[in-house]
């Protein structure tokens, strides 16, 4: 598929529509969340150099874009947190891993729990998957499963050492 071409209401030429959609990787016939979660490892991997107030801020940032970003992509491909948005699955993840060392243990580790919890939505990432709308609707569910993520690592983190 050309970049300039459609899928689901998107167009990947839209730069709003190309980061929502995790440059592409939430076009994924199957598992496009997880997909969207892969692509967050490289990034993170990236970040990771970053001191933890700066990864802090580009975390803000990030889930800032998000709210605009993805309300936009949804409202333009005319469904609400449309299986393809998957930007929300790259800053959950980023959540989950900021107060973790960088080891590939603790990414195998975070990326299960995070998948785990934005799928299985427990109280309160599936209300707030329901009853939030826009953007921040897209954007809150994931950031509460990577919360959630982050106090499980942290506390494993804590008990191994």
């Amino acid at each position: 598929m050309s970049t300039t071409a459609s899928a689901n209401g998107f167009r990947l030429a839209n730069p709003l529509h190309f980061l929502a959609l995790g440059f592409g990787a939430g076009l994924s016939p199957w598992a496009p969340g997880t997909a969207g979660t892969l692509v967050a490892i490289p990034l993170y991997l990236f970040a990771s150099r970053l001191t933890l107030a700066a990864y802090i801020l580009v975390v803000a940032a990030a889930f800032a874009f998000g709210i605009y970003c993805c309300g936009k992509a949804a409202r333009d491909a005319g469904v609400h947190d449309h299986p393809a948005i998957v930007w929300d699955e790259i800053v959950g993840f980023f959540v989950t891993m900021a107060f973790v060392p960088l080891a590939w243990e603790w990414i195998v580790a975070g990326f299960v729990l995070f998948r785990l919890f934005d799928i299985v939505k427990p109280w309160p990432i599936g209300l707030l998957d329901r009853r939030v709308s826009g953007g921040l609707g897209i954007m809150l569910d994931d950031l509460v499963a990577g919360a959630f993520s982050a106090v499980l690592l942290v506390l494993a983190f804590r008990l191994l050492r």
